[in-house]
């Protein structure tokens, strides 16, 4: 006779992979392309949209980790120096974690806001208060 451990397995094996996935929440990965010697990224918007965002705030936070200066030109951000796509992808990754998932529960249903002099991570799915530690 079957467990229901075995038969649990059997059916979780035969699922796709695409029904195995977890994650709701992911970040776009940038597009752009190189411009003489600055970097275009097309999809910043897309990118502040997805994260829910200021894209002033988020362009702040590449200007600091970056160490470059930049203009948001419409929904395409421009950059003042030869990035590598990796380096910021990995840069936006670190915001994400910083000022968007919730340190309790991980979900990127959160809030920013200026409580008493701090800025807060207010997470709307657990409830959850964070201070926000990173200064831009």
């Amino acid at each position: 006779m079957a467990t229901y451990e075995n038969m649990l397995k059997r059916a979780r094996d035969k699922l796709p992979e695409r029904a195995l996935k977890s994650e709701r929440f992911e970040i776009p990965k940038v597009t752009g392309h190189l411009q003489g010697n600055k970097t275009v990224v097309t999809n910043f918007t897309a990118i502040a949209n997805t994260l829910r965002r200021e894209p002033e705030h988020l362009l702040k936070y590449l200007q600091r980790e970056l160490a470059t200066p930049a203009q948001i030109d419409g929904p395409r951000l421009v950059l003042g120096r030869k990035l590598n796509s990796v380096l910021i992808n990995s840069k936006i990754e670190q915001y994400a974690k910083s000022f968007v998932l919730c340190p309790q529960c991980g979900k990127p249903d959160t809030e920013m806001k200026r409580e008493e002099g701090f800025l807060i991570l207010k997470c709307t799915a657990c409830g959850a208060k964070y201070p926000i530690k990173a200064k831009i």
